[in-house]
């Protein structure tokens, strides 16, 4: 992860974990929190693809996933109710700073996208 300079603010980058790792039907629904910490691990190791310059990643997790630790790289954040409303209000807070949400998910997308979020879908940041 890039530190960001005074004019070139960090990329925001907001992972909707449930939603990503739900893309693909590998048995992640026998071991949620472990799904996750995969993705977080291959965040951490590749970053996001395809965005050159200062990143930050912030992966949300919620549910069985609750309680997968940050590691260098990647923050994780444990959403306290919805996901999907975690992922608004980070986006909301960001302010006027870029920021780009992995996610599927249409209504996430809508509501992101209406607060001046990029949106990309899970293929992104999966292999």
């Amino acid at each position: 992860m890039d530190e960001p300079t005074a004019g070139n603010p960090a990329l925001l980058v907001i992972v909707d974990a449930a939603n990503v790792v739900g893309s693909v039907p590998d048995g992640w629904w026998r071991d949620r929190r472990g799904a996750a910490e995969r993705l977080r691990d291959r965040l951490a190791a590749d970053g996001v693809p395809g965005h050159e310059g200062p990143v930050e990643i912030v992966l949300v997790v919620e549910g069985g996933a609750r309680g997968v630790e940050s590691v260098p790289g990647v923050r994780v954040e444990s959403a306290p109710g919805s996901g999907d409303d975690h992922i608004v209000a980070l986006v909301a807070e960001a302010g006027t700073r870029p920021v780009l949400a992995v996610t599927a998910d249409r209504e996430l997308r809508r509501r992101v996208g209406e607060l001046g979020a990029q949106v990309t879908g899970p293929r992104t940041v999966r292999p």
